[in-house]
This record gives C-alpha cells, sequence and structure tokens, in this order.
C-alpha cells in the first residue's frame, strides 16, 4: 500500500470513528427527548432526523467526508456543473435583471424606469411587451438612450414575439457604434412551456424560423426561453421544473435539427428561466443540476461544448404571500442568494408586494421595485457573493444534493420521452397530473402546518389592514393562497359588522399552565382570521361572566393535560350553560377517551389538524 493510500485509510477510519461518536451523542439525545431507552431506538438513530423533499430526496442531518463527491470540473467545462462561464467578471457577478414595461403602456415612461434602473444598479433588462403593457410599437422609444453592447436584454412577448423580435432587431440594426459581437440578445420565444401555462404563444414553426434569423445575426441572439416557471407556478417540484424544462428543450431541439439547423446551432438557440425558492440550499443544487441535465442531452445530441445553455433565474411567485409582505424582502433575498451561488447568469427578483393587486397600500411601485433591485446589490456589492464562482463547490451537503437533482430530475424527463415526449405528455394530462401530485402534498403539509409561512399560517397579523377584494386572476399556485382566503372572509365580516369574527379563549389554571396553548390557540384562529378574546385564567364559577362580556358563542379551553383531567369536564358544562355552542380544547382527546356527553368538547385543537379544514367550519359557524 502506497503512503497516499494509508493517509487516505486512516482519515477515513477517522471520519468513522468521529461519526460513530456523534451517532452515539445523537442516541442518547433523542432517547432522553423521546423519553425511551436508547436500545429501544433504531440502530441508525440518526436517520429519526431525515427530512425528504417533495422530490423524494432524502436530507441528513449531518453530511461529511464520507459523503464526498468526486471533483466536478473547473467552471466552464463539461458538464458545467460549476457554471457554464468561466469568465465571468467577478467584480460584478451575476446580472442583476429587472423587469419592465409590464403594466406600463407608455414607452416614454418605460424608458424612464429602465434609464434610472441603469443608473442604480439593474444591469440586464427584462421587456415585457402585451395589451396591457409595452406595445410592439413602443420598444424602440422604450429602449432610446440604452447602449445595446453594455446592456443584455430579454424580451418576453407571448404571442407578439415575432413581432417584438422584428421590432428589437430592427432597432439593433439602427443602432450605430457598438460592438456587435458584446451585444446579448434573447427573443423569449416560448411556445412550448406557454402551452402548459395557457398563455397565448407565436406557433412551433414561427419560432423555428425566428430561431434560424437569429442564428444568421452578427449579435449574440437567443430566440427560445424554456420557461420552467410555468411548472414551478403550477405546484411542481424542483426535479419537476428541471425535468419538464429539459423536456420542452429537447423538443425545441427536435423541431430545429429536422428545419436543417446543425445540433450546436440548434442548443445556442436556448436559454432556461427557472424558479428560485428561499429554501436556499436547495436552490444552489437546483441550478447546479439543472446544468448538469442540459450537459448530458448536449452530450447525447452530439455536441457536448454547447451544453452550457444560460440560465435566468426569477425569485418564485409561488412562494410571496399577500398577507404581511414585508416577509416578502426576506424570501426574495434567500432566493437571489441560492440563484446567485449556484450560477444563474442573471437573476430577476420580484417585487415584495406582487402577489397584491396594484401593490401595497401606501407603497409606491418605485419604492418595490428600489428594494427588489438593492435586494440584489447588497448580496454582491456589500457581501461580495459574486466574487467567487460556484462557491458551493466541495460542501458534502451541495454536492450530494446537486447529484441526487440532478439523477432525479433526469428519471423524470426520461418518463415524459417515454410518453412520447413533451407534446404527448402535455396533451395526455400525465405531466400536468405529475405535478398535481406534488401541489396536492404541498398543500397538505401547509395546510397541517408542517410547513410553516411566516405571516400567513404562522405568526400572522391579524391587526394588518384588510386588503381590497382581488380582481386579477393568476395561474399561480401561491403556497399561501388557502389562509389567505381564509382571511379574506374575515375581511369582508369585518367590512359588514366592524368586528371580525370572535372565539373566546378559555384558560384553566395559571398563566405558567396554559400560555402555551392559549398562545398556541390564538396564533392557529389568527391565521383563519378569527380573532381571539383572552380574559385570563377562568375557574368554572367565572365562566359565565367571561363568556357573557364577550358575546362569544364558540370558545377554546387551554390548559395542562393534568389541568384537563381535574376540571376540563366541569369547564365544558360551565361553558356550555352559559351560551356557547361550541367547544373545542387544545390539545388531544387523550384524557376524554372514556368520556361522552356534555363533558366532552366538540372537537380538539392539535399541532396535527387541517388548519385550512378546521377554519373553514369555524368561520361557517361563526357567520363568515
Amino acid at each position: 500500500m502506497s503512503v497516499a493510500s494509508q493517509e487516505d485509510a486512516s482519515q477515513e477510519d477517522a471520519s468513522r470513528s468521529a461519526y460513530a461518536a456523534w451517532q452515539k451523542a445523537v442516541a442518547g439525545v433523542l432517547a432522553k427527548s423521546r423519553r425511551v431507552d436508547i436500545e429501544d431506538l433504531p440502530s441508525d438513530p440518526e436517520h429519526l432526523l431525515d427530512t425528504t423533499t417533495y422530490d423524494g430526496v432524502t436530507i441528513h442531518p449531518l453530511y461529511g467526508s464520507l459523503d464526498e463527491q468526486p471533483e466536478a470540473p473547473l467552471p466552464g467545462a463539461f458538464p458545467y456543473v460549476r457554471g457554464r462561464d468561466a469568465t465571468r467578471d467577478v467584480n460584478a457577478g451575476w446580472k442583476v435583471s429587472a423587469r419592465f414595461g409590464a403594466g406600463q403602456s407608455d414607452p416614454e415612461a418605460v424608458n424612464r424606469s429602465i434609464l434610472d434602473g441603469l443608473n442604480n444598479g439593474v444591469s440586464a433588462l427584462w421587456l415585457c411587451i402585451g395589451e396591457s403593457d409595452l406595445s410592439v410599437g413602443g420598444i424602440q422609444r422604450a429602449l432610446s438612450e440604452v447602449l445595446f453592447d453594455l446592456v443584455p436584454i430579454v424580451v418576453d412577448a407571448g404571442a407578439e414575439t415575432v413581432d417584438a423580435a422584428d421590432a428589437l432587431l430592427a432597432a439593433l440594426d439602427a443602432a450605430d457604434g457598438v460592438d456587435r459581437s458584446a451585444i446579448d440578445i434573447r427573443l423569449g420565444a416560448a411556445t412550448l412551456t406557454s402551452k402548459f401555462s395557457g398563455r397565448r404563444a407565436p406557433s412551433l414553426d414561427a419560432v423555428v424560423a425566428l430561431a434560424r434569423q437569429s442564428i444568421e445575426r452578427p449579435e449574440r441572439v437567443r430566440a427560445i426561453t424554456v420557461d420552467g416557471t410555468v411548472f414551478h407556478n403550477a405546484g411542481a417540484s424542483d426535479t419537476q421544473e428541471i425535468g419538464a424544462a429539459v423536456a420542452a428543450g429537447l423538443e425545441y431541439l427536435r423541431a430545429l435539427t429536422s428545419a436543417g439547423t446543425t445540433a450546436a446551432q440548434a442548443l445556442s438557440q436556448l436559454e432556461f428561466r427557472f424558479a428560485a425558492t428561499d429554501d436556499q440550499f436547495q436552490t444552489i443544487a437546483k441550478f447546479r443540476a439543472a446544468r448538469m441535465v442540459w450537459a448530458r442531452v448536449a452530450q447525447v445530441v452530439g455536441a457536448p461544448t454547447f451544453g452550457g445553455a444560460p440560465q435566468h433565474a426569477v425569485t418564485s411567485e409561488a412562494m410571496m404571500a399577500q398577507r404581511d409582505p414585508w416577509v416578502n424582502m426576506l424570501r426574495t433575498t434567500l432566493a437571489a442568494f441560492g440563484a446567485g451561488i449556484g450560477g444563474a447568469d442573471a437573476v430577476t427578483v420580484l417585487p415584495f408586494d406582487v402577489a397584491l393587486d396594484g401593490g401595497a397600500a401606501g407603497v409606491s411601485k418605485t419604492f418595490s421595485a428600489r428594494i427588489a433591485r438593492n435586494t440584489q446589490l447588497l448580496l454582491l456589492e456589500e457581501s461580495h457573493l459574486g466574487r467567487v464562482l460556484d462557491p458551493g463547490a466541495g460542501s458534502w451537503y451541495i454536492e450530494q444534493l446537486t447529484d441526487q437533482l440532478a439523477e432525479t430530475a433526469w428519471k423524470f424527463t426520461q418518463e415524459i420521452e417515454a410518453d412520447g415526449g413533451y407534446l404527448a405528455a402535455l396533451d395526455s394530462g400525465s405531466l400536468a397530473a405529475s405535478i398535481a401530485a406534488v401541489k396536492t402534498a404541498r398543500d397538505s403539509d401547509i395546510a397541517h402546518r408542517r410547513t410553516p409561512l411566516t405571516g400567513v399560517n404562522e405568526f400572522p397579523n391579524l391587526a394588518e389592514a384588510p386588503l381590497p377584494p382581488s380582481t386579477k386572476s393568476s395561474v399561480v399556485h401561491r403556497y399561501g393562497a388557502a389562509f389567505e382566503a381564509l382571511r379574506d372572509r374575515s375581511d369582508a365580516y369585518l367590512a359588514e359588522h366592524d368586528v371580525r369574527p370572535l372565539v373566546l379563549l378559555a384558560p384553566i389554571g395559571s398563566v405558567a399552565e396554559h400560555n402555551i396553548r392559549t398562545t398556541f390557540a390564538a396564533n392557529l384562529l389568527a391565521s383563519g382570521g378569527i380573532h381571539t378574546e383572552n380574559p385570563g385564567p377562568l375557574t368554572t364559577e367565572s365562566i359565565a361572566g367571561a363568556v357573557t362580556a364577550s358575546g362569544a358563542r364558540i370558545a377554546v379551553l387551554c390548559g395542562t393535560d393534568k389541568r384537563y383531567a381535574a376540571e376540563a369536564g366541569a369547564a365544558v358544562v360551565a361553558l356550555r350553560r352559559a351560551g356557547i355552542e361550541r367547544v373545542l380544547l387544545a390539545g388531544s382527546d387523550k384524557v376524554f377517551v372514556d368520556i361522552a356527553g356534555p363533558e366532552r368538547p366538540d372537537d380538539f385543537l392539535t399541532a396535527q389538524v387541517d388548519a385550512v379544514a378546521v377554519l373553514t367550519d369555524l368561520l361557517e359557524s361563526l357567520g363568515a
């Protein structure tokens, strides 16, 4: 055995010894917390701390040298897991992209917004064209004074993509004194992914013609955007988003090569757009994995050196909340961090109030756009996150998660291909059904509050101003929508009655005894827009007065299990006699297993309940 081999073996032995010591410590803590003997735990007790993602990937509580993956090639080298561009300016980092023209039809106003953004840190433009957005005829005026060779431009024009492309390319042709080799344009044709979302788009033949035209341009022009965010917004997991996008990309490659382009030319016409969420490590690994999977496609079609397609990250619209929207600033910061560290070429941070019709009350669009822009500038210019290419490389956790996501995404692409390809899976409904299954699982986790959404199903701010009724239709399935619909019902009740739906908390025992459960109950009910009144510790004698003073028809009994065993039955009876129509208890029913009749509460509120179902039922009982 060589000296190097002996050192490797010695290091592995040390790692295994250290892991065994940690495993023993974990067993001790778990046994104590679960009040069992260590012998009663599984042989690998640390796996009790594992979590499983919606992709079926298991996340362990600790990663070490035993989880080390083979070292990936450098940035710019196949399979591009560490980034597609080895020459990216580390002083500038990723491109700070911002959306312009959405909801603005005046090209001069759009131009002012663009120039203001460029003068304040924006380094890439995402131009929205449409009926209520900037018109095709206004593109040239909107881009007045923009230096095309310094600022990448992405077009998002839906059914008007071809006309918008013609207008933009005409503006390029009219530009003087520019370095055409430095111009970077994405025409944004998203026909195949638009079919999934139902958005109008040009025909695939028109997109192929546009791509062939783009190939002949002296500038760097990519005609096609494979928009994975449409799958994310429908509820897809990360690997479903990647896998479906790659399947759509394959469909484009087939169409382009059938029309006479080479595989290399076809690959050079695609960019990918993916959602970035507030799960920062998952997002880092997601963008790395997406590059790996697409590189594999490029390898299969015989052009691996063209497999580094640009990635445009957009902070998830599905994760954005209408309630307590200021929390969205934290969500988008984490998302931008993950996307940037994960190697996205451009990142767009959506305004924190994007989920609200017209934005947050009392907040200008200028302010929300500035916050979105400055979120990235703080990451780049204060934290200097762009100065290192792929800083996650070598992390045992990130490297393993990247490989697992890439493998799972590739399998999903293969499943779509086995169904006949992207269009066939779209027509048969199998793609939508797979995504719907994940959405259902996520909705259940949120409804049961296994997945916390700050300001929505946890720590809701019931004192915030009611929102005006929404008139905005959207294909985005926002995570907090079910709880926010309950809050909307509460707002409507408030507008009609000048008070919110009310439930009385009935604490028994000292504050120290009931505080945990009164807090739990108040928090749970507030997430559905239900106001709670806490009169302080009650006895069977004082319950009637508290009920009369509150005017409540529903009450929640709060205390310890020990107190419940001694007093809950009498308290329930006292509440009923005082006029309470429905009595709930904060806690499980274990004290009441053998109790029936008027002493038994009508329902039990635990951390495991389907909060959406419970709150919906309560609101209906309260007339909201």
